[in-house]
């Protein structure tokens, strides 16, 4: 198999946007224990920090991802980054067509692609300086498949993916790998409202680091990622209508 740049954890200077919880915060524990020289945990506010992160052994670093002084103002701070993992995602659950709220598609792309295409290019020549290193896009199986019920969320996060394999082909010479990760569901926040089996966020970021240490262009985080690719593949017209039905479901759960 072909592979992109190989980034070893250890070693490296890692930027986590999104680190105050969830899937943020277990790369920035997984970063770590994999032997990080250094990892700066991006958050929006820092008078707002979990006790996790406090206790991680991270620099707290502010970072609203949607503020392009702010997201300057981190590269600038962090000039000696290796690794950026855009993690930081907004799920606004609404409808992207008969949205009850119209400006929350714009707020998730804000978030969601707008956010990384910011990062991207504030750190590339940081990392390009440095020597080289790996861009992450933690992203979502909703990136690969229509997903109805997820709105706006969807679309952004598809917008994402394009990102990154944009992204890939523009930072190459600079000796810059970018790995996609398309994560299923997984037991954070955003996914209280979803019955069933879920995935242990450290288990997604230490998959994900794993995949950038190869050189993966694309890395299903997980069996849900894996399975939902596998389904698409095989009748995605069947597989798309499923995922229309369940805008009409009254509890969301994954498959055991």
């Amino acid at each position: 198999m072909s592979r992109g740049r190989r980034t070893p954890v250890a070693g490296s200077t890692v930027v986590v946007t999104g680190a105050n919880r969830g899937i943020g915060l277990a790369f920035v524990q997984e970063a770590l224990a994999a032997g990080a020289a250094k990892v700066y945990a991006g958050v929006r506010d820092l008078g707002d920090i979990t006790p996790e992160l406090a206790a991680s052994g991270a620099e707290p670093v502010a970072l609203e991802v949607t503020d392009p002084e702010q997201v300057r103002e981190a590269a600038r701070h962090c000039a000696d980054a290796t690794v950026v993992v855009n993690n930081a995602g907004l799920h606004a659950g609404d409808r992207l067509v008969q949205a009850a709220d119209p400006g929350a598609a714009r707020r998730e792309m804000e978030v969601n692609y707008f956010g990384p295409l910011e990062m991207t290019r504030a750190f590339a020549p940081v990392i390009a300086g440095n020597g080289g290193g790996a861009i992450v896009n933690v992203l979502s199986v909703a990136a690969i498949a229509p997903t109805a019920f997820m709105g706006g969320y969807s679309a952004s996060k598809a917008a994402a993916l394009y990102l990154g394999g944009i992204a890939r082909a523009e930072l190459e010479p600079l000796d810059i790998g970018v790995t996609s990760l398309i994560v299923g569901s997984v037991d954070t926040r955003m996914a209280a409202h979803v019955d069933g089996d879920k995935e242990d966020p450290r288990d997604v970021a230490r998959t994900g680091l794993a995949a950038m240490a190869r050189g993966d262009w694309t890395c299903d985080t997980d069996r849900m990622a894996i399975e939902s690719r596998a389904r698409m593949a095989r009748d995605p017209i069947r597989y798309e209508r499923g995922l229309g039905r369940l805008l009409f479901v009254d509890q969301l759960r994954t498959k055991g």
